[in-house]
């Protein structure tokens, strides 16, 4: 199956994080990308829009998602459109895939776990209940809450020079940008409803993952390749959070993926 380049990339997040989570991500596919689109999207009830109502279901979600491309230009079905996406992003890309594979050239998911695929305790790994119960059941600072999820979800971002500007980061758009209970709970009632397809879509897929993932075990990624046919690069330290751990890397592994795909006239 060969693939198209894109010429509009959609990056998505995962459950109640926003496009300022990225950091200076989409400025590094950016540049990896000269002369092409970057959208950095958020759903509703996150982000700049999280005064808004989160859809309970990931068709709702991928639907929301299609709405607001189309607002900003993107010609969905005519021009080759491809997409990165973390977690319950990647739940959308592969609803997106299925209902939709005219308007993808290509998808690569991240740290990525279906339902079907691998068993609960792998998709969540069970020493997170805890603390991410704890936090979410009680007042919690804003400060403790970004400490904790930069520990579990990028290792080795969290002991970086740069860790500390990124949690002052996190912290303000905790603050600014509140995510609601009520949008929490529909956007893993989503998560958890979601039946994803058992053959793979029609669309070119790249499965990348972490073997030092604390939240999700890339175990899933690896049943998931083997299920689809997929390719699947795992990093052999970095975390659930990929493109804060490990940005450079991810680039690299798209690029020469793409490469392999392409026709050889592009």
């Amino acid at each position: 199956m060969t693939s198209v380049l894109p010429t509009t990339w959609v990056l998505l997040r995962g459950l109640t994080r926003g496009a300022g989570h990225w950091g200076d991500f989409p400025a590094r596919w950016q540049a990896a990308w000269p002369g092409r689109r970057v959208l950095v999207p958020d759903w509703p009830g996150n982000g700049a829009r999280w005064a808004e109502r989160s859809p309970a279901t990931v068709a709702g979600l991928t639907e929301a998602l299609r709405q607001d491309l189309r607002a900003q230009g993107v010609a969905l079905g005519t021009e080759p459109v491809g997409v990165l996406a973390l977690s319950l992003g990647a739940m959308v890309s592969c609803d997106w895939a299925r209902r939709h594979p005219q308007e993808l050239a290509a998808a690569v998911l991240v740290n990525t776990s279906l339902r079907g695929h691998s068993p609960f305790w792998q998709r969540l790994r069970p020493a997170r209940y805890g603390g991410l119960l704890r936090r979410s059941m009680l007042p919690t600072p804003a400060e403790d809450w970004e400490r904790h999820l930069l520990a579990i979800t990028a290792p080795l971002h969290a002991h970086s020079p740069g860790a500390a500007a990124t949690r002052a980061d996190w912290v303000r758009l905790r603050q600014n940008q509140p995510v609601s209970r009520a949008n929490t709970l529909r956007q893993l009632a989503a998560a958890l409803r979601y039946r994803p397809p058992v053959t793979p879509p029609s669309v070119p897929l790249l499965l990348l993952s972490g073997a030092g993932d604390r939240l999700v075990h890339p175990a899933c990624s690896a049943a998931l390749a083997r299920a689809w046919g997929c390719p699947l690069r795992t990093h052999p330290e970095a975390g659930h959070d990929l493109p804060l751990d490990a940005p450079d890397w991810l680039i690299e592994q798209v690029r020469h993926w793409l490469q392999a795909e392409a026709p050889t006239d592009q």
